[in-house]
């Protein structure tokens, strides 16, 4: 073991290296799991044990001569910039990488809140998985209503009088806000609903609602006409006009669907709005008492109005969109349409 200790200190004080792989072999041979003063390590055993305090001493001297040996040309490399390699031209700019950007809806719902916000709304949230009380009943839908037909639900639990299930709308988050909130209140909820419906082109079983809630003394039909107007022409350009046709939803009373004149034609007609110069947007009306008495609220004298938009749908009619999937498919080739990726 002493001539081998002795064959590795000569090896040592004898090393060069040129680049950093030469270094790293060197390491291998020398302190790698296979290594040549690894083996001594494991000879060590053998030893008697009146000898092993001295060959100790040694080995492990020799270990710290070789680890200092492998830093010192590591280095010394490293500085004299040898390791890269010959065929390289550090002044070449690096290979690009590309951004992520934001998804359409995100964008469209940005801008959906932004104009609310400078109405006057601020922004409520509340929980997608809800009861049923908060998504219909407190919503003038009594039980076994034909209206709570006209909504698919996806339920989480049954058997009890208030079940859980995926919210359909955010209007609950309208009925939690006016439980906790006195008059006046201006909110707009944005969130995710959930609806069992087939899969196409115009539909979907998830898909993203902004509604909004406006109570307060004297409230009237025209203040939700001017409202929604006022909207209409932030998103979709100053000359936008709207139309409202007269609709039922169980909460609001009168109720509305409200278009907007096609701002691709500007009203002549075309194959986005199927000849007719208008294109549907939303629905609204004024808020129905028995959903004000059901919060808490005086509807002698408190009057509101409410209204409900698709974030999908807006962004459709906004960016020429015919099928609602591509929102979901995650394809960059469509998405990048929108908000096109920077490369760095």
């Amino acid at each position: 073991m002493k001539e081998q200790i002795e064959q590795i200190l000569a090896e040592l004080s004898s090393l060069k290296c040129q680049t950093e792989k030469e270094v790293e072999e060197a390491r291998v041979h020398l302190l790698g799991k296979k290594g040549e003063i690894t083996k001594l390590f494991e000879e060590f055993r053998t030893i008697p044990s009146d000898m092993k305090k001295e060959y100790g001493q040694k080995l492990n001297q020799l270990k710290k001569q070789a680890s200092d040996k492998i830093e010192e040309l590591k280095s010394s490399v490293i500085s004299s910039g040898s390791s890269a390699s010959a065929s390289e031209d550090i002044t070449m700019p690096g290979d690009p990488f590309v951004l992520g950007s934001r998804h359409p809806v995100s964008i469209a719902r940005e801008e959906i809140v932004n104009i609310f916000r400078k109405e006057g709304y601020n922004v409520a949230e509340g929980p997608e998985v809800e009861d049923d009380y908060h998504v219909f009943e407190a919503l003038n839908f009594p039980p076994n209503h034909p209206a709570r037909d006209m909504q698919d639900t996806f339920f989480v639990s049954t058997g009890h009088p208030n079940p859980l299930l995926l919210r359909t709308h955010t209007s609950s988050v309208q009925v939690r806000t006016m439980e906790k909130l006195k008059p006046p209140i201006r909110v707009i909820c944005p969130g995710r609903v959930f609806r069992n419906e087939a899969i196409s082109a115009r539909a979907h079983c998830i898909f993203h609602q902004v509604e909004g809630l406006y109570i307060d003394e004297n409230v009237t039909f025209a203040d939700l006409k001017q409202a929604i107007l006022l909207f209409a022409r932030e998103m979709f350009g100053p000359d936008t006009q709207i139309r409202m046709r007269p609709s039922y939803f169980p909460f609001t009373e009168p109720s509305a669907e409200v278009d907007v004149s096609c701002n691709i034609c500007h009203g002549e007609g075309c194959n986005i709005c199927k000849g007719t110069g208008w294109l549907e947007i939303l629905g609204c009306g004024m808020v129905d008492p028995n959903v004000l008495e059901a919060s808490g609220i005086d509807s002698k004298k408190y009057s509101g109005f409410a209204f409900g938009m698709g974030i999908e749908r807006i962004a459709m009619l906004k960016w020429q969109v015919n099928d609602l999937r591509l929102y979901f498919e995650n394809d960059m080739r469509f998405l990048r349409e929108f908000a096109p990726c920077v490369e760095v």
